[in-house]
């Protein structure tokens, strides 16, 4: 398999997808405009070249649309961290191919750096800094400090990055709230329990006592701007407000307001504005604002994360050469269709080509479809949920079919 990568990536993982008999070129200073003549240079614009591109590794590199149509081939990008919104999903979508992350590996380093944002916001550090290399000595204004143990840390995005800075919150001796919410597995519900978090009823409960607030959700339509005037005037005056996610979260204008007006101190490593490279100019009220110690999208940035998220990548490069998918982000989350047909067959070649070849010409379109054996490898069931409701002529056809069992229709999910 061909494989991109268009940022840097450690030599020693690429060793190991070579000696597994893959083709990798790297190019760390591809950025959105340069990846798609990129990726049509590695080859697979006509048969004779070859499949070309097949699997895309980026980490803050963008992907459009303009790129997937460059490579014809491309069957999945792998985004090196948690976060996909550099990756055109819709795009990706529509063409088959897959998007996935490495979650989860980086939570420590986030952590980390929330709560190093936090302790430099409350002892002042960066000013202090600043004041000892132009050789002052002000002792007198950083002893004033008020101190972590006996906090209330409010923690928006209860996650793998919010679990790891409450846990570090409560070796601080703080009290840790978030938000109770359905749906949550039993493996994050024991450790949740485990660290000692507080879970309470909505949103207003969690920030009305808050000292502090840590922000840890991804990037959606929903998360936009979620941070703002509202959100803020139910937090007390002087809390702290922590973001290590993404800086389009923060309705910026509003904490600035708040900073100015409340006695609010902000904690931030992402901002809404910030340069599309690792280098640039980047004029920034918030990130220049003197109630604000700030940090340059860094999060994630630790040898330990970076090693960690790279053995994530070749783990989900190596299912998919191997026929398996895992961390896939924009696949279809509920079953769609109308109606459920319960097909048991023998196991025989080609039964399910003259099931779908009946549906296809009534005009029935899957939505999924699911293939269980029995034990003994003799008979499987289909289980196929399709648009529309088949007529008696279809489940006529279909029980005609030689190696058909039985059938049977119903409403999807059973209603």
């Amino acid at each position: 398999m061909k494989i991109l990568f268009a940022d840097a990536v450690d030599a020693a993982r690429v060793a190991a997808l070579e000696a597994a008999g893959h083709e990798c070129i790297i190019d760390a200073g591809l950025d959105a405009e340069s990846l798609p003549a990129a990726i049509a240079a590695a080859g697979g614009s006509s048969e004779s070249d070859g499949p070309g591109v097949e699997a895309l590794v980026v980490r803050s590199t963008k992907v459009t649309a303009e790129t997937m149509a460059a490579a014809p081939g491309l069957g999945l990008i792998v985004r090196a961290g948690a976060g996909t919104d550099n990756v055109d999903k819709l795009a990706a979508s529509a063409k088959g191919i897959y998007v996935c992350n490495v979650p989860g590996r980086n939570a420590i380093a986030v952590a980390e750096l929330t709560m190093a944002l936090l302790l430099a916001s409350d002892r002042r550090i960066a000013d202090g800094v600043a004041d000892l290399r132009a050789g002052q000595w002000n002792k007198k204004t950083y002893t004033k400090a008020d101190g972590l143990a006996g906090k209330t840390m409010a923690i928006i995005g209860l996650g793998d990055i919010g679990l790891a800075v409450a846990e570090r919150a409560k070796a601080f001796g703080m009290t840790v709230l978030a938000v109770r919410k359905d749906g949550r597995s039993a493996s994050v519900q024991a450790r949740i329990r485990s660290v000692g978090v507080r879970l309470v009823d909505n949103e207003d409960a969690l920030l009305s006592d808050a000292d502090i607030v840590s922000i840890h959700v991804p990037k959606s339509d929903s998360t936009n701007g979620m941070v703002d005037a509202a959100f803020l005037a139910k937090i007390p005056n002087g809390a702290t407000i922590l973001n290590t996610s993404r800086g389009d979260v923060v309705d910026e204008d509003a904490l600035i307001d708040a900073l100015n007006k409340r006695g609010m101190k902000a904690g931030l490593d992402v901002y809404a504005n910030e340069p599309g490279s690792g280098t640039g100019d980047f004029d920034s009220p918030i990130a220049k604002h003197p109630s604000v110690v700030g940090s340059h999208h860094i999060g994630a940035s630790t040898t330990q994360a970076q090693e960690s998220v790279a053995d994530g990548m070749i783990e989900v490069v190596e299912a998919y050469a191997a026929g398996a998918v895992i961390n896939c982000v924009n696949m279809e989350r509920e079953i769609t269709g109308t109606t459920c047909l319960s097909i048991r067959h023998l196991d025989r070649v080609g039964v399910l080509a003259k099931v779908l070849n009946v549906l296809g010409a009534a005009g029935h379109n899957v939505g999924h479809m699911e293939n269980q054996l029995f034990s003994g490898g003799e008979a499987a069931v289909a289980t196929i949920n399709v648009e529309g409701e088949p007529i008696a002529a279809v489940h006529d056809m279909l029980s005609s079919i030689d190696e058909v069992i039985s059938v049977s229709i119903a409403p999807a999910g059973g209603n």
